[in-house]
């Protein structure tokens, strides 16, 4: 048993240094060449299409564009509690700790208190998504009443305003997302940390083409 927990131990201490370390030389990316990333690239066609809106005075077409960003924000919100607030549900509730587990892989510590801490991070995760999806539905929101005034110098209130408020609703939620799908290789973690380190490895390589500029 005690052979198991640390072979446990090592593969999931593996699959979270391999997310740090990819995550940290996207960073490093974004930093370096921003337009390289989706994430910049993303953020270099938000400031064109909000100059584009607020010299336009295309009111129509920003409002039908914010409302469909704050409809799929608040339904991905809404999902992500349904889901943790599940999972936290069946950490409580939960009588026989890990027979699917214990089913599903051999290499696997199945002490309850191990058992009990996965479900929590994976409940953990899908209230960070929930808290991330909320914040950009806010920004949003914000971004609508500032992108229809007009553009004033006599105001505050001007395109480098509005883009930053759209900024921070589109980072939280990239950070949401990221929640969605780090929640794959945590669930896989109940079974076992063979499943948690093959699905670090597909969700890396996911990421990677998601995350990759033009």
């Amino acid at each position: 048993m005690e052979i198991l927990s640390i072979f446990d131990y090592s593969l999931s201490s593996a699959a979270l240094l391999l997310l740090v370390l990819y995550h940290l030389h996207l960073y490093r990316k974004m930093s370096a060449d921003p337009l390289s990333t989706s994430q910049g690239l993303s953020r270099r066609t938000r400031a064109l299409w909000v100059a584009s809106i607020m010299k336009g005075s295309r009111d129509i077409l920003a409002i039908q564009t914010l409302r469909n960003w704050t409809m799929a924000a608040t339904f991905l919100a809404s999902t992500a509690i349904i889901i943790g607030l599940g999972v936290f549900n069946l950490a409580v509730t939960a009588d026989k700790q890990g027979e699917l587990s214990m089913l599903m892989s051999s290499l696997s510590s199945h002490h309850p208190a191990l058992w009990m801490a996965k479900l929590i991070l994976l409940g953990s995760n899908f209230l960070f998504a929930f808290f991330n999806f909320t914040l950009a539905v806010r920004y949003y929101n914000l971004t609508g009443f500032m992108i229809n005034l007009p553009v004033d110098p006599t105001t505050e209130i001007n395109v480098e305003n509005v883009v930053d408020i759209l900024d921070r609703g589109g980072i939280h939620y990239t950070l949401g997302m990221r929640g969605y799908y780090l929640a794959i290789p945590m669930a896989l973690w109940l079974f076992g940390p063979l499943w948690l380190l093959s699905g670090t490895l597909l969700l890396i390589g996911v990421l990677y083409r998601i995350d990759r500029g033009v």
